[in-house]
């Protein structure tokens, strides 16, 4: 015991030169306060100490929390960021203990690379942790409905949800989550083949409507019919990503182009039954909403429309459609350094270009010409 104890101490000797090295600016003096030195990590004032800890990693955090029980009350209560991906193994009981006392917690990344999180870990989060908002569970394929269901009664502020790679949740998991965390901004569902289905996406509109971003990369149970209720109830999508949802056609982006006015970016890999209708849809709706979208953005209507567009492996489109959606947007490039439209593997789109790239033929032809 002894032993331990003289471990121990010498560990948080460390931990509060690492911390003193911090704010002191690794100067190796210590911090002065009111005339006074501070030599020893006991006489560190609770205002000073959050200071600190907002600075180092969120391991040397967690450790000064069981440095003394004022130490632990202050950090627990004021840390309200938190990452634990750096936890390779046995994070799940890592959450299990530090959960009930970070419950000012508004971030939580538990991004892994081996999954490890089970539902009893997420489920502690949701009873200790209510005022959470962005919440990263990625790539943690052992997670079942019941982190759904305790998310949904004691998370539901969530602003920001990313399970991708999550793939055992269900769709009747999503859809039950959605009609509890209804603040809903930015939901990452990539690779979660099962969670995102037609039915989740007709929740999600239904509920969601603040809804600004949506990853649905390699959701081959997605269709026209969830494309579409999402369209429609969720106005102020700005990001969406649909790439490899081979299903959909062009009703798809003909909904987004009706219903989300201020879309941003869009991703449409490998969506093979996307044709010159859907680039035209896109491209009419501009003109179409021209009128309303100016009133709205009192004249920053140059800001608006889309400003990324992936349509690689769409190989039923042809240059005259893409080429009139190209310049319809004029954020939409294709030169070099700045590909915001992105063709690859569409060989016969070659010749399309964006407006600077046409600007800087013409610049060089007249250079050309001039020399001669």
């Amino acid at each position: 015991m002894i032993g331990e104890e003289k471990v121990r101490s010498e560990f948080l000797n460390l931990c509060f030169e690492k911390l003193m090295m911090v704010a002191a600016g690794n100067s190796g003096e210590g911090v002065k306060r009111k005339g006074a030195v501070i030599t020893e990590w006991k006489d560190i004032p609770m205002e000073l100490l959050l200071r600190i800890v907002s600075l180092v990693d969120d391991r040397t955090a967690i450790v000064a929390s069981g440095v003394c029980s004022g130490w632990r009350d202050a950090i627990c209560l004021g840390l309200t960021h938190l990452c634990l991906s750096w936890c390779w193994k046995n994070m799940n009981n890592l959450v299990l203990s530090l959960a009930p006392k970070f419950t000012k917690l508004l971030t939580l990344v538990l991004r892994q690379e081996n999954p490890q999180l089970e539902d009893t870990a997420v489920e502690t989060i949701a009873k200790f942790c209510h005022d959470l908002q962005d919440l990263d569970l990625s790539k943690s394929f052992k997670l079942g409905d019941r982190s759904f269901y305790a998310l949904a009664h004691g998370c539901p502020n969530l602003t920001k949800l990313n399970i991708s790679g999550c793939t055992s949740f269900s769709d009747e998991g999503l859809e039950y989550l959605t009609k509890f965390c209804r603040k809903l901004k930015i939901l990452n569902l990539c690779g979660c083949v099962k969670a995102a289905t037609d039915c989740a996406l007709q929740a999600i509109g239904q509920n969601c409507n603040m809804l600004h971003s949506l990853n649905l990369g390699w959701c081959d149970n997605v269709g026209d019919l969830g494309v579409t209720s999402l369209a429609y109830g969720c106005p102020d999508l700005r990001c969406l990503d649909l790439c490899g949802c081979v299903r959909i056609t062009d009703d798809s982006v003909i909904a987004l182009a009706n219903g989300c006015l201020h879309l941003r970016s869009l991703g449409l890999y490998y969506c093979r039954n996307i044709t010159d209708t859907a680039m035209y849809s896109l491209a009419h709706s501009r003109v179409k909403n021209k009128a309303s979208i100016w009133q709205s953005m009192k004249g920053r209507y140059d800001e608006e429309g889309l400003r990324s567009l992936n349509i690689s492996q769409c190989t039923a489109l042809t240059p005259s459609a893409v080429q009139a959606l190209c310049d319809t947007f004029p954020a939409l490039h294709t030169c070099s350094g700045r590909h915001s439209l992105v063709m690859s593997g569409c060989l016969n789109l070659t010749s399309v270009h964006c407006a600077c790239a046409v600007q800087s033929h013409r610049t060089l032809n007249s250079i050309l010409h001039t020399a001669h």
